[in-house]
């Protein structure tokens, strides 16, 4: 087993963790998570650390190893203090509501639209322009972040619809007389 390029994860005391053999598990306050890893990668567990080894240093393990601890480390990172995801809403009349745990969205259409939150998911809506998406899996949040965008992309010409907090929309110049 090759330590090349080895960085550990540390594991925080209020973080459980179950290795079985293409599986591991983590538990943490926030919620338990589970990702499949590639049979080729070892998942350690020594003291308070997370160790992931590769066979061999050819291209596709170090490739493999790479992905396998980046997920792993989002894991623990997520079981402990979570991901969130903010988006802006930019336009007269656009704005959205919580209805219960599900999202409901007034964004120019002739109907509003409702978006259920999936499991270990929350929404905040701290101002009806501004939603916050909170959860465990960084993938999940990032999923539903893009769901919601999805809805009414921003568009060129006068900046209208669901963006990222921060994302730059490059404007176009209308028909002119």
């Amino acid at each position: 087993m090759s330590r090349i390029g080895r960085k550990p994860i540390p594991v925080p005391a209020s973080v459980s963790i179950s290795i079985e053999p293409e599986l591991v598990t983590v538990n943490g306050p926030k919620g338990e998570l589970q990702e499949r890893i590639h049979r080729d990668m070892t998942v350690a567990h020594e003291g308070d650390e997370l160790i992931v080894t590769r066979p061999t240093d050819r291209g596709e393990h170090r490739a493999l190893h790479g992905l396998t601890r980046s997920l792993v480390a989002n894991m623990v990172e997520g079981v402990t203090t979570g991901f969130t995801k903010t988006l802006e809403i930019q336009g007269v009349g656009y704005r959205a509501v919580l209805k219960g745990k599900d999202l409901e969205l007034a964004l120019g259409y002739s109907h509003p639209i409702s978006i259920p939150a999936p499991d270990g998911i929350e929404f905040e809506v701290p101002v009806p322009t501004r939603i916050v998406v909170k959860g465990a899996s960084k993938q999940v949040v990032g999923e539903t972040a893009a769901l919601i965008r999805k809805q009414r992309k921003p568009e060129p010409y006068k900046g209208k619809g669901v963006r990222y907090e921060g994302e730059y929309v490059a404007r176009k110049v209308g028909k002119r007389a």
